[in-house]
């Protein structure tokens, strides 16, 4: 099996050097680096890695509007977030924007590298850390107003609504495959008919609408 490539978009020269270290170590492969975020959609374009690691707060450019960039231009492209901010309002954007996974700089090498290598099989990661971040933002939206749309509204079949539901539990598509009892590529061709019906750009958006917008709480995902 080939080694997880990644780019580091950071722009602290130790903390890259670092990370890079970390990484190769560990058996991951760094395909590049660098410390000027607006040379990020350049090299991300020309290496391909299978994860781009993106620090938060830059000086030149807010890690969000990479994020953005990178997203609009690489719809697939798997990006994890890593940084030392625990504000909530910075979680949820990132996830909103598609980030595949929210990782913190002071998480044990460890348990780092195992969310890095989850995000890479298509998880949804977000560090331990921050659960209570999260279960806090699920308190506020069920007290927030209704749902703005309907499931009917988006057209989905009730197997795409068995796909969405189990994408915004933070499934991987191996792990849907297995519950649904189908293939893998299946599951591929229902995610991508979901985000297109749904008109967002990643599985991690698809999941947030899902949850913002209360679209699995009367469907059950037991399987088939």
């Amino acid at each position: 099996m080939n080694a997880v490539s990644t780019v580091i978009i950071d722009d602290h020269t130790l903390f890259r050097t670092g990370l890079h270290e970390l990484l190769s170590r560990r058996g991951l492969t760094v395909a590049g680096m660098t410390g000027q975020p607006r040379e990020a959609l350049a090299l991300v374009a020309r290496e391909e890695p299978d994860v781009v690691l993106l620090d938060l707060r830059m000086s030149e450019m807010s890690g969000l509007d990479v994020l953005r960039a990178l997203r609009e231009q690489m719809p697939d492209q798997c990006i994890v977030i890593l940084t030392t901010s625990i504000e909530e309002g910075d979680l949820l954007e990132a996830l909103r924007l598609g980030a595949n996974g929210y990782l913190l700089k002071d998480m044990e090498p460890d348990d780092f590298v195992r969310l890095l290598q989850k995000a890479h099989a298509g998880e949804t990661v977000v560090a331990p850390d921050l659960t209570g971040l999260l279960a806090r933002a699920a308190v506020a939206r069920e007290q927030a107003p209704p749902p703005r749309k309907s499931v009917n509204a988006y057209c989905l079949t009730p197997r795409e609504m068995d796909i969405l539901c189990h994408i915004a539990k933070g499934q991987s598509n191996k792990d849907i495959a297995r519950d649904l009892g189908i293939t893998d590529g299946t599951v591929k061709l229902h995610v991508r008919a979901v985000m297109k019906k749904l008109a967002v750009q990643s599985r991690v958006q698809a999941a947030v609408l899902a949850v913002s917008e209360g679209l699995c709480d009367e469907h059950d995902v037991s399987g088939s």
